[in-house]
């Protein structure tokens, strides 16, 4: 997952027909018995006896807030590998978002953060594929590296990943080099594997990246995933696989191929999906948020992934304001909000949860995730899935 600004850019480098299955969700991310109406805590103490079983049973076992390990735990690990998913999951992650899906030359999807690999990955150390570098222009904005759509997956396959922010995560530098970038074939089965060894079911998240811009290539992604997902048995409203992207219209084209539960991410309130700027829909993301913008979306969708932003605005000084309507709003369109992303260094938190200047250091994160959870979302997606884990036990026993 990645914020997109007001052109439907990519995450800058840090220094952030569904009734049935709307149901579906909402009663699983909500616990079944739980009410909308209820506050944040009646909701997250609904659950937690269920929280045990990780996910058995249904998204109905799954605690709240849900906790979802972004890209796995990437605070530990280079993102998007097998090893960083793996280790969501040993650090108790009731879901894993495995896959920012983008297709190869060759039409494979593969799970990277953005097509462009040079920040993710060894290409530039391969001379081999210096020819192969290129400035492309990306959802509007101008982009050079390396960009999977001009690799074969063969050609990928020789590449390891590496650390992406590594001016924040300097201990994560210790493990570029181990993983392979994994396609979404191999993190099915990867599911599966682990569904078995841990004798529960794990849960994915996987979100379609830029898919316009692939579509316009020629290499459509939705229906790939669809057939993925047909494949393996994944595409039904019980499927333990839950999708999302940025561009609206990509989720109500998913939402006509499988019956997987849907979720439309949010970034800021002046921004518009790259979508909506390809086709002249002039809404902003301030449009969708509102109960009629909420109410349509809960036609094909099942939830909204929202920037914590747009949860509660910060002031100039990066401090929290006020929480918005957006949790009761959605919440009464019969939606569930997975906002995005909680972390624990001090430049991703909100500057009265900062402990000195130190850009690696840890700040408060504790304190940051009670203030998001007692808002009443149904779950967060963070880098740190042990601190999540352990925030959301100290807010639903406090």
């Amino acid at each position: 997952m990645g914020t997109q600004g007001a052109q439907g850019t990519q995450e800058p480098v840090e220094r952030a027909g569904g009734t049935g299955r709307r149901a579906l969700l909402g009663a699983a991310v909500l616990g079944g018995g739980a009410v909308l109406g209820l506050s944040g805590t009646a909701r997250a103490a609904d659950t937690r006896h269920r929280g045990g079983q990780g996910g058995q049973g249904g998204l109905k076992g799954l605690p709240v807030p849900t906790v979802i390990g972004h890209r796995g735990a990437s605070g530990y690990r280079p993102e998007h590998t097998l090893g960083s998913y793996e280790l969501a999951l040993d650090m108790g992650a009731d879901i894993v978002e495995a896959g920012d899906l983008v297709p190869t030359k060759d039409g494979h999807l593969v799970c990277r953060h953005e097509p462009e690999i040079g920040g993710t990955t060894d290409v530039a150390d391969h001379p081999e594929f210096a020819g192969r570098k290129r400035t492309k222009l990306l959802d509007g904005v101008s982009t050079t590296g390396w960009f999977t759509e001009d690799f074969t997956l063969a050609e990928l396959k020789t590449l390891r990943a590496t650390e992406r922010i590594p001016a924040n995560r300097p201990h994560n530098t210790l493990y570029d080099g181990r993983w392979e970038i994994p396609t979404f074939e191999e993190v099915l089965r990867w599911q599966d594997e682990q569904t078995r060894r841990r004798g529960k079911q794990v849960w994915i998240y996987p979100e379609i990246k830029h898919p316009t811009y692939f579509r316009k290539l020629g290499l459509a992604t939705e229906e790939r995933l669809a057939r993925l997902l047909r494949r393996h048995g994944k595409d039904g409203k019980n499927a333990p696989v839950i999708i999302q992207s940025f561009e609206p219209t990509s989720i109500q084209r998913m939402n006509k191929l499988v019956g997987n539960p849907l979720a439309v991410l949010l970034s800021g309130a002046n921004s518009r999906p790259w979508d909506f700027v390809e086709t002249g829909d002039p809404r902003t993301t301030a449009d969708l948020v509102t109960p009629a913008g909420l109410k349509e979306i809960a036609s094909y969708a099942q939830g909204i992934g929202p920037t914590l932003d747009l949860i509660i605005p910060k002031d100039s000084a990066g401090r929290l304001t006020e929480p918005t309507t957006l949790v009761r709003d959605a919440h009464r369109a019969g939606l569930i909000l997975h906002p995005y992303t909680m972390r624990n260094e001090n430049p991703f938190l909100p500057a009265e949860f900062r402990k000195g200047s130190d850009p690696d250091a840890y700040g408060d994160a504790f304190g940051a995730f009670h203030t998001y959870f007692a808002t009443g979302i149904d779950g967060v997606f963070t880098d740190n899935p042990d601190t999540g884990v352990l925030a959301r036990e100290d807010f639903v026993n406090r």
